[in-house]
């Protein structure tokens, strides 16, 4: 069967399993969408306010799925405004397909209209990318790129098609679906001694990252702990990968950690560290991190070990795998005096995240905003943007399942949350709450279009406090007080900007208010958005300070 490029791009989709894509169309992927359309039976495709908002809608699919997620864009200033999403996948381990249009070969190099070299732009925040030269070339191209995306740790790869590659004819025949690449066995003398670390400590800690997420290790996690008779402590990536209301869990540890966790782990004298690369805001002065205990390091990716933390022990391969290992080998652990100290800890934790019933604050909003959930009968999904809100959301809402907390952890990006709701609700079909403050709401507001078009089930929270909190929380406390450019003192009436856009719109400035406001807002069957004013002092607390370590935590600023 002899098909055009385009057609080739199209059906090999289809043929990996992609039954939506994300994008916005253009005089280079022209052909592509013409492609689509005659497709269009077998393959959804979404349309953007903008490329970034589809990028971070392919993003959200992803995570809130376990797909590989697809965005498509056009030459030049298109991919341009793929760069963003794509770093945030790629700091974020998330399996993504790029697919991008250039000019024809023939004006490669030329300072073509709307030519850009996304390849080079994109080499340093790409697992692997594609220039496709060759009509040949394009089906086994995009079934690699699947492979590379979702083998091993993932990450995104993108695949740049010049305009005659899309039109010439080539045979096409289908193929299955490509497996991930072989994780290498793991040397089972690593695992030996992974064990006798484990029955020789006297204070253990399991410390968990987005890749027990990925690897869907919850279970795992939870057998070793009890056999380990540990408490579990994650990276914010970590979030969701084990039910927070759990005997054994505290929380994120971390600049912004629970208190509990964070001190656990710093007086632990065995830390079990699965699938998270010890980043700065995890650690802290790395110099001080962790400074009695032992470490053993366990992640798919071998290039993590002893990258930022030089540890006791590396292991390298699957960590479902290794952890089920590890609980078979490891005799039953009791440590009562280490469990007290435990108890100490969250009882601590308790009474300083303590709030009162009747008051309007970020932890008693979202609380609010979960009990609507629950009350509603809705297994939703959490989306966020980037600061205190994210913050906040971290240490406060309950998750029970994998998959269900989304946010952009290590680019930190505003402006991420209101297309990975979109593309997370899409994927699951499930209602998708995104928690936003109005700076990074502001980023990304354009895409309440996409939302209302499909009538997505988002529902837009938006914790108003009239300025960018986590900068200006860092003015307070480092900068003298400077608010340079962070009171933003903008006008926009977010309720009426609902309205203009097609979703409804509800306001809410107290508590009562805001529960009423909140089942209204779970009653609405598509996108809906609730502006909640929140105060602007409001810190969020733990706080490490920058390149501090867990001897000067903040827990109060009353003093400072």
């Amino acid at each position: 069967m002899k098909l055009n490029g385009a057609q080739i791009v199209i059906e090999t989709l289809i043929e990996q399993g992609t039954t939506t894509v994300f994008g916005y169309p253009g005089g280079q992927v022209i052909n592509i969408y013409d492609a689509l359309y005659l497709a269009s039976d077998r393959i959804h495709h979404i349309i953007t306010a903008h490329e970034q908002g589809a990028s971070h809608a392919a993003d959200g699919y992803a995570r809130a799925t376990g797909k590989v997620g697809v965005v498509i864009a056009t030459s030049g200033p298109g991919a341009t405004n793929l760069v963003t999403g794509i770093a945030t996948a790629y700091l974020d381990s998330v399996p993504l397909v790029a697919i991008t249009g250039n000019v024809p070969n023939s004006l490669i190099g030329r300072d073509s209209f709307q030519e850009v070299d996304i390849t080079g732009v994109t080499m340093p925040i790409t697992k692997h990318n594609f220039f496709v030269k060759k009509i040949e070339d394009l089906a086994p191209t995009i079934r690699e790129a699947f492979r590379i995306a979702k083998s091993g740790r993932p990450g995104p790869v993108l695949v740049d098609i010049p305009k005659d590659v899309q039109t010439a004819l080539y045979e096409y025949n289908v193929e299955p679906v490509v497996e991930k690449a072989p994780v290498p066995e793991v040397d089972p003398e690593l695992l030996k001694q992974a064990a006798e670390l484990i029955a020789t400590a006297k204070r253990p800690y399991l410390y968990i990252g987005g890749g027990a997420i990925t690897d869907n290790a919850g279970e795992e996690i939870l057998a070793l702990a009890d056999k380990m008779d540990a408490p579990i402590g994650c990276t914010m990536m970590g979030i969701s990968a084990v039910p927070t209301d759990h005997p054994r869990y505290l929380g994120m540890e971390g600049m912004h950690g629970h208190y509990a966790s964070s001190i656990a782990q710093n007086e632990a004298d065995l830390i079990v560290t699965a699938g998270c690369r010890f980043s700065d805001r995890g650690t802290g002065n790395t110099a001080k991190y962790a400074k009695h205990a032992k470490i053993i390091h366990i992640d798919i990716d071998a290039s993590e070990l002893n990258k930022n933390i030089t540890v006791e022990l590396g292991i390298a391969g699957s960590m479902k795998q290794i952890l089920a290992e590890l609980t078979a080998m490891v005799p039953q652990q009791y440590h009562p005096e280490w469990d007290a100290r435990i108890q100490d800890l969250v009882a601590i934790t308790k009474e300083l995240e303590a709030q009162k019933d009747d008051e309007l604050t970020p932890f008693t909003a979202l609380d609010a905003v979960a009990e609507a959930a629950k009350n509603a009968n809705d297994d939703v999904i959490v989306a966020t943007d980037v600061g205190q809100h994210q913050m906040w959301t971290a240490q406060r809402y309950p998750f029970s399942k994998p998959r269900t907390f989304i946010s952009s952890g290590g680019l930190g990006t505003m402006g991420f949350g209101l297309g990975a709701a979109i593309g997370a609700a899409t994927g699951t079909g499930k209602k998708t709450v995104l928690v936003t403050g109005d700076g990074s709401f502001g980023m990304n507001l354009n895409e309440l279009a996409t939302a209302v078009s499909n009538q997505t089930p988002v529902v837009v929270f938006i914790m108003n406090n009239g300025v960018l909190g986590m900068v200006r929380q860092w003015q307070t406390l480092f900068f003298d007080k400077h608010y340079s450019n962070t009171t933003l003192e903008r006008k926009t009436d977010f309720v009426k900007l609902a309205e203009a856009f097609g979703l409804p719109g509800f306001r809410a400035a107290s508590l009562p208010e805001l529960k009423e406001v909140l089942k209204q807002a779970f009653a609405v069957q598509g996108p809906v958005l609730v502006d909640c004013a929140i105060d602007c002092d409001a810190f969020v607390l733990p706080m490490l300070p920058p390149g501090g370590a867990v001897e000067d935590i903040i827990t109060d600023v009353s003093a400072l």
